[in-house]
């Protein structure tokens, strides 16, 4: 779904996942640092947006996510998962109850498959679930922002900002007194910095929460019985996850970014060295220089230099070993 907003001056439409909203408008490190202070908003519109209703919807939900949410009192904002049988993680989702409904932006084009599995989950519980991703935009405004929210607007509301899901025909006229507009590679790369993972980027197919940090925030653990509950308690009780997320500064000397995927290795075994990681994202922050979140095996040495393809890596535990 392509936004409105890439007619606004300067953007440059993104590619790939997020695709349908602007890269940036004109200056990346600009729109980071107007973030980075309370300024501005972002355009995630081309994110799903799904909505459970009904009196049974809390406590159906905690039958089915990760977190605990049968008392979820309203405007209180959450994350959570869906994992499969195994545990490994199928689905993330950043939700808010209202009093009367539950809001939940997914990643784009995810939301599909999660109303699939929703529908078939219903049973005879007093729940429906819709996909609203065609009317309801979501738009983020960073933590200290000061702009106003239109009533009756459903509001997540987290240390990093703000949530808005917002009619998405009232998009245009809420980014004409938001603030300056920043592009999603500023967003990321506050993501990056903050050492937030995100679904499709940090997690591959056998990804367990335990690997990106994802326990306590989104995973709780003194909660009744879910899909994957098995392999959550017994890494949690009995071991330790065979990968951990680091978070990485990167030899600011290099032209361009190691990419996502990049292949991580020892430094002192060289680019023909055995591979122990990989790039998940990687981003230039306007502080920080070239950084970047990448996923390495357990038992690597928390300071070990590392090297992604040809460019020096240094480390910064985010999962403890």
């Amino acid at each position: 779904m392509k936004s409105p907003l890439l007619t606004l001056p300067g953007a440059v439409p993104a590619e790939g996942v997020d695709e349908g909203v602007a890269a940036h408008y004109g200056d990346l490190f600009r729109e980071q640092r107007a973030l980075a202070d309370g300024a501005g908003f972002v355009d995630l519109s081309h994110r799903g947006v799904v909505t459970v209703t009904g009196e049974d919807r809390l406590a159906w939900l905690h039958l089915l996510l990760t977190q605990h949410v049968s008392e979820l009192p309203p405007g209180r904002a959450t994350e959570a998962l869906i994992l499969s049988a195994n545990g490994h993680i199928e689905h993330a989702l950043y939700l808010v109850d209202d009093g009367e409904t539950v809001w939940a932006h997914v990643e784009p084009g995810t939301q599909e498959a999660l109303i699939a599995y929703l529908e078939s989950m219903k049973f005879f519980y007093k729940v429906e679930v819709a996909d609203r991703t065609a009317d309801v935009a979501v738009v983020h405004l960073p933590a200290g922002s000061i702009a106003e929210v239109p009533e009756g607007v459903a509001v997540r509301e987290t240390p990093h900002g703000r949530d808005l899901f917002l009619p998405r025909a009232d998009l245009e006229a809420y980014a004409a007194q938001a603030g300056p507009p920043a592009g999603i590679l500023a967003y990321e790369a506050l993501r990056v910095e903050q050492h937030r993972p995100r679904l499709g980027f940090e997690t591959d197919h056998r990804t367990i929460p335990h690997e990106l940090g994802w326990i306590g925030s989104a995973v709780h653990l003194q909660k009744g019985c879910y899909r994957g509950q098995e392999t959550v308690a017994r890494v949690q009780n009995l071991g330790k996850p065979p990968r951990r997320l680091v978070f990485l500064h990167l030899d600011g000397s290099e032209v361009h970014l190691p990419v996502a995927g990049t292949e991580l290795r020892l430094a002192e075994e060289g680019p023909d060295g055995r591979k122990i990681g990989f790039i998940t994202t990687s981003a230039r922050h306007h502080e920080l220089g070239p950084v970047a979140l990448a996923l390495v095996k357990r038992n690597v040495a928390v300071d070990a230099p590392l090297v992604a393809g040809d460019t020096a890596a240094a480390q910064e535990v985010v999962v403890e070993p």
